[in-house]
């Protein structure tokens, strides 16, 4: 038994240990020993408070208990029951203290943050408009005493059930024939406890005042005309009367008669009744109901400052927009920064280009969704798609060394161009292939290994002595070798386990012989875990809500992982709650491609840090983006140390750091009700907004918002372009009645914090710019966008000409840009064969302004179509006008000129074909979808002459099926 409680002592402590070795190698041990010491100081506490009270309560009823008691059935089975419990009694006596003791413990111990911040707190410097408090009181100090009040009264409440039990079961209270005796140490004990929870309850309405400034219970948010005028004045009436009761209680118990007490609370509790129930409910509905906006028009104006001001919203750039549905030839000619920039690679759809072509290696992967970033390449700063070539464990052969101690790291970034592909489709890169090269850099300006990624293995054991031979798989030493290149790991990133007592730790914290018996672990030895960069940011800084997406960027030579951290709160005064998890929800959360917030109900958010995890290292920084929340300076009381200033930063950290997704997804949630500030719209909802649903969800059965995309934009009236997160808004239609999916607003928030310095801000970064064209009524939404394309003769004869063969047409992200006077819509198309290693390839543009419909094969030429032949703009692929998806260095394919060849002007392709037109549409999809597929297994080959020849036959199939379905149709062949 011994040994066994010493064996589960040492576990526990090793566990322990292992956690403050993470913390210390990480340098942030001082969160690790304030959160704990803070939790072991409450269970303390609380475990002291509830274990006394109650053990003073049952002994003070046993030692009081009376030494006679007549006899009765009652009694005789009462005694039975004392003598059965009286070989353990004193067993009981403590025991039960103790068990109630510790569940209060672990309950007061999870408050940990409340208590903490509340000793720390710091004022908002601005007050709420019923009492006059700072917010301060409501965000650190009212959850504070709410939790104290409520634990007391939780000790009152049982330390008074455990006295009047044991009162009952030794005579002190009994039922005789004259009715219920009560001895006089019983009521003495009763009358003092129910005098405490009296004062305690009074205490609690007195403080229920101030939190209907918080409630929820309403049509808006905070107190409203019932709360100001019935509930807090009742509340206080309650406080008071509870007080009174508690003195009668007192009375009683000196004078040694219940009925004044018992009439107290009677009186209390219809006090309650009548005061807190029936006062208000007359006050709604025969005051507030026949006049309700007259009534509450105040307290909706309090609503709506505060709700603002709350969630960063009261200082949005609002400017009405009256867009044209009229291209005008030459329109774009002012919108180059945006039109250069329009973003084509769907960083949702890419993955498996980015895997086919790039991956090299069974034991790489590629995320399913990639990340949006900006670099400056050749002088221009370009939006660009990003990934990390993380491991893949599930490529990794079987076996402890394989799988801890050889495979141990990712290798590269792969960067495309977001404006561009290659003629053929594919993404056109600027950082790619082993060893990395590129506009970005390569090994010799930063540092491509990945041990610290969203897909890194459990664990890994790294490092080794000065001058030992390296055994870590670095990375193939070419794309084509099947060599590998070998590593060590230099530096410090994780616990050291060179000594046999660490090994013994970390053996028992994951269960693994091996790391503790294996020779392969060696004096310098370092084992990483808890590698994913959320997580860790999540251990070091757990008072944060973090983004659902950490990002990737080449940082002063590293590859860094960037994070958003937000400080919430439900307390703000008079401010709308929202639940994260449905306001961060969209089309790519629901299939799942990202991951939204926890269902958390807040009604404050700030972006306040910004974090980083090194990708090597796995060293984090906590930089305080929001020096001035209050949230976050009462944290920096509690971690002096923990976090940095933001003026830490380096220039290129900044230049990399954008506006938060999950952030703007919950403000722009708000301000689709919120961006109404007049009082009598706001309360009508006539002028209420919202996301539209992603239209690239054709036919199928959710309906969900469509995710903001991140664009190098320019605004209307604003000086130039900057990297930004865009949403549009639609007309808000009840439930049950159809969508009218006209453009109404559309929201940017600038995302560019770099200056060129270090810890320098730009002052522009976190400007929220509204357009809103909700004047008009007439500017086309995303869905009616969606629809011009679908039905449009043209583009519909092409994509369904591909969904009737075996390759699979593919919508990309339905982008929406406020260009040319009016609102432009762009859309990537893309086309995958059905074959196992196929990917998606970039087919054709679609582009939309009022009415006009263009749809090509580049952006610059479907501007083209829909501005009068010249759009005036200036696009990322203006250089794959009129270019053939055959590779340079290929032969020429048959029937095309070589150079210095005369070239003939092309002719009409003849119809041609058998007498069967369907047999004709149906051969000619065939031979389409193996063209496809040819042209994927070339592309995965890197044989491009193949590719190119296999795009040939592709166009050449597809001219016969659009002739065929023509016959078919009846219609006249194309060109006529």
């Amino acid at each position: 038994m011994v040994l066994a409680v010493l064996v589960i002592a040492f576990v526990w402590v090793s566990q322990i240990y292992a956690d403050v070795l993470w913390y210390s190698q990480l340098g942030f041990v001082e969160v690790f020993v304030t959160e704990n010491l803070s939790r072991i100081g409450l269970f303390a506490a609380a475990f002291l408070i509830m274990g006394i009270c109650v053990y003073f309560s049952l002994r003070v009823a046993y030692r009081s208990r009376p030494i006679y008691a007549p006899d009765s059935a009652v009694q005789d089975n009462l005694n039975r029951y004392q003598a059965q419990l009286e070989p353990i009694r004193r067993l009981l006596m403590l025991g039960i203290p103790v068990v109630l003791a510790a569940f209060a413990g672990t309950a007061a111990a999870s408050q940990w943050q409340p208590v903490l911040l509340f000793f720390n707190q710091e004022p908002f410097g601005e007050v709420d408009p019923e009492f006059g408090l700072d917010i301060a009181f409501y965000v650190f100090t009212l959850p504070f005493l709410t939790f104290l009040i409520g634990f007391l009264i939780s000790v009152v409440i049982i330390s008074a059930i455990a006295g009047i039990l044991t009162h009952y079961l030794y005579g002190g209270i009994r039922l005789e024939e004259k009715g219920l005796f009560t001895s006089k140490a019983a009521r003495v004990h009763i009358a003092i406890l129910a005098a405490l929870f009296l004062l305690l309850q009074g205490v609690n309405y007195w403080l229920d005042r101030y939190a209907t400034l918080t409630g929820t219970g309403g049509r808006w948010d905070g107190a409203l005309y019932t709360d100001v005028n019935a509930v807090i004045p009742t509340k206080a009436i309650l406080a008071a009367a509870a007080i009174i009761v508690a003195v009668l209680f007192i009375v009683s118990a000196v004078i040694g008669r219940w009925r004044l007490p018992i009439i107290g609370t009677a009186m209390l509790i219809i006090v309650a009744i009548l005061a807190g129930g029936v006062y208000p409910w007359v006050i709604q509905r025969f005051q507030v109901v026949p006049s309700e906006f007259s009534r509450e028009e105040p307290f909706i104006e309090r609503n709506i400052d505060l709700t603002r001001a709350a969630y960063g919203l009261d200082e949005v750039e609002v400017s009405a927009y009256n867009p044209t549905d009229i291209p005008e030839p030459g329109a774009l000619d002012e919108d180059g920064e945006t039109t250069a920039n329009i973003r084509l690679l769907d960083p949702n759809l890419v993955s498996d280009a980015f895997s086919q072509l790039q991956q090299f290696r069974q034991y790489y992967q590629f995320p399913e969704t990639l990340n949006v970033d900006r670099y400056e390449i050749d002088g221009e700063v370009e939006d660009t798609v990003i990934a990390v070539r993380e491991l893949n464990t599930a490529g990794v052969p079987d076996g402890w060394i394989n799988e801890h101690v050889l495979y141990t790291h990712g290798y590269g970034i792969v960067a495309a161009a977001g404006s561009t592909t290659e003629p053929d489709g594919r993404p056109t890169f600027i950082q790619s292939g082993i060893p990395s090269t590129g506009s970005l850099g390569d090994e010799s300006t930063y540092e491509p290994r990945i041990y610290f990624g969203e897909e890194s293995p459990l664990y890994s054991v790294v490092g080794a002595p000065e001058g030992a031979n390296p055994i870590e798989i670095d990375r193939p030493q070419s794309e084509e070798s099947d060599q590998q290149s070998r590593s060590t790991f230099q530096g410090s990133g994780g616990p050291d386990v060179g000594n046999i007592f660490n090994r013994l730790v970390y053996a028992l914290k994951f269960q693994s012989t091996d790391l503790l018996l294996s020779d392969q672990v060696n004096s310098e030895s370092q084992i990483f875990y808890d590698r994913d960069p959320v997580e860790r940011v999540e251990k070091v800084a757990p008072y944060l809500t973090l983004d659902g997406n950490s990002y990737p960027a080449i940082v002063d030579g590293r590859v860094k992982w960037i994070i958003d951290g937000y400080t919430t709160t439900a307390d703000y005064p008079y401010s709308t709650q929202q639940e994260l998890q449905s306001a961060t929800q969209d089309s790519l959360t629901a299939e799942g491609l990202a991951t939204t917030l926890p269902p958390e109900q807040v009604n404050y958010i700030r972006n306040a840090v910004k974090a980083t995890v090194d990708a090597y290292d796995g060293s984090v920084d906590l930089y305080a983006w929001d020096e001035e929340d209050p949230i976050l300076k009462a944290w920096q009381n509690i971690y002096p140390s923990s976090l940095q200033p933001y003026s830490a930063m380096s220039a290129d950290l900044m230049a990399h750091v954008r506006y938060p997704e999950d952030l703007f997804k919950v403000q722009r949630e708000l301000l689709a009700r919120y961006h109404v500030t007049e009082t009598e719209p706001f309360y009508s909802n006539n002028e209420a907004w919202s996301v539209p649903n992603d239209p690239t969800l054709e036919g199928e059965a959710i309906s969900v918002p469509q995710p903001p995309y991140y664009l190098s934009l320019q605004m209307p009236e604003q000086e130039g372009a900057s990297f930004s997160l865009t949403t549009p808004f639609i007309p808000f239609v009840p439930a049950g009645q159809e969508a009218r999916n006209v453009l109404y607003g559309f929201l940017a928030a600038d995302g560019d914090a770099g200056t060129g310095e270090d810890g320098v801000k730009a002052d522009t970064y976190g400007t929220l710019r509204l357009l809103d064209s909700s004047g008009q009524d007439s500017a086309v939404g995303p869905g009616q966008a969606a629809n011009l394309f679908n039905s449009d003769t043209t583009v519909s004869q092409e994509l369904n000409l591909l969904r009737q063969g075996a390759s699979e047409v593919i919508s990309g992200n339905l982008l929406t840009l406020p260009i040319g006077g009016g609102v432009a819509y762009v859309q990537p198309v893309y086309v995958q064969s059905s074959g196992d290693s196929s990917f998606p390839v970039l087919r054709r543009v679609l582009v939309s302004f009022g009415e006009e419909v263009g749809f090509a094969p580049t952006l610059a030429e479907a501007l083209d179509q829909v501005f009068g032949g010249d759009s005036g703009a200036v696009t990322g692929d203006s250089e794959n006008v009129g270019e053939t998806p055959v590779d340079p260095a290929a032969p020429p394919v048959e029937g095309e000129p070589t150079e210095g060849e005369p070239t003939e002007e092309p002719t009409a392709p003849a119809t041609g074909g058998t007498d069967d037109p369907a047999a004709d549409l149906r051969a000619a999809l065939e031979d389409a979808n193996t063209a496809i597929q040819e042209g994927q297994d070339a592309l995965a080959d890197g044989d491009f002459a193949a590719y190119g020849e296999a795009q040939d036959r592709l166009s050449d199939a597809l001219a016969r099926a659009l002739e065929a379905e023509e016959r078919q149709s009846g219609a006249a062949p194309a060109g006529e």
